[in-house]
């Protein structure tokens, strides 16, 4: 029984929503007789998979606290014994650098900027706050139908420049080489197409244009609209040399997206966040259709890694 090993715990950042919190946290069982090591806690892990599967279903979110992980390594064992696919992280506009086997850091641009609310293709103490994209959804539709409505229609088309290499010192610093994973301009071309991008070369740099996409999308497995989209995030947080966070994202037919509508909005996404402050070891599992995540400015050394799956 995964209740032998596990124990859900309550902690004072979480919110309820339908008689369920948000995240649920997991940590290891107090009253188990086995030491919690990591190949235990992996094997179980792999165990336990279908009940976790469930589990992540219905709360969005998973943050396993107190469990043996003092590495990188630690991680990528973890990671491993999850069996999911890996997602390549192509096409994706932070830098981030391999550590160790499917694990990579979260993003390298500086600690004093923020990252605002995103799906992935995801103050003082650098939380990763989340929120439900369902719940973002039916508040904006309440507040705003028509732009919501107008959204559905059209979608988005979002717009980046890039460097050839990498800007550490931007949130969306990675370069053109590292996110097609080439030298070649024209297989540049290619790989850009195949993830719906065009691409208009400027010297040493590159133009991305992608869209329209959908703002909005249906989730089948849970049967409910959630708010998948990249727009705050792009309208607030795309800037750096070669970026104007206001072109950065239109409605899917060109035309500007409100600014008013934009910042309520983030507004809305602060509101209805989590941000638990990490511990050393932490391991957050977010279902990326069901979460949004960010991250918030920091002024001490910590590391937090991370890996795509699918």
């Amino acid at each position: 029984m995964p209740e032998s090993f596990f124990t859900a715990v309550e902690i004072p950042q979480q919110r309820p929503y339908n008689q369920l919190l948000f995240p649920t946290v997991l940590t290891p069982n107090p009253k188990t007789t086995l030491p919690s090591t990591l190949s235990l806690t992996t094997q179980t892990v792999r165990d336990q998979k279908p009940w976790l599967d469930s589990l992540l279903y219905k709360s969005g979110a998973i943050l396993f606290r107190g469990f043996p992980l003092n590495s990188a390594s630690d991680f990528n064992d973890v990671v491993e014994a999850f069996g999911y696919d890996e997602l390549p992280y192509v096409g994706g506009a932070a830098p981030r650098t391999n550590v160790v086997g499917r694990v990579f850091t979260a993003n390298e641009s500086p600690p004093d900027q923020k990252i605002p609310f995103h799906h992935e293709i995801t103050r003082k103490w650098g939380e990763t706050p989340i929120v439900l994209s369902h719940i973002v959804y039916e508040r904006m539709k309440e507040r705003y139908p028509e732009f919501v409505e107008r959204l559905e229609e059209h979608g988005l088309i979002y717009t980046r420049v890039m460097g050839e290499e990498d800007d550490p010192s931007s949130p969306i610093g990675r370069g053109w080489r590292s996110t097609f994973l080439t030298k070649d301009k024209s297989v540049a071309e290619e790989r850009a197409a195949k993830l719906g991008m065009k691409l208009e070369w400027m010297g040493d740099g590159v133009k991305t244009i992608m869209g329209p996409v959908p703002g909005i999308k249906f989730d089948k497995t849970r049967q409910r609209k959630i708010w998948f989209n990249s727009m705050v995030a792009a309208y607030t947080g795309w800037k750096d040399a070669r970026n104007d966070p206001v072109k950065a994202v239109t409605f899917g037919d060109g035309t500007p997206l409100p600014a008013h509508v934009i910042y309520d909005c983030l507004r809305i996404l602060d509101e209805e966040s989590v941000a638990i402050p990490w511990h050393k070891g932490d391991v957050l599992l977010i279902d990326n259709l069901a979460v949004l995540h960010s991250r918030r400015p920091f002024d001490h050394p910590r590391r937090v890694l991370a890996s795509l799956c699918k």
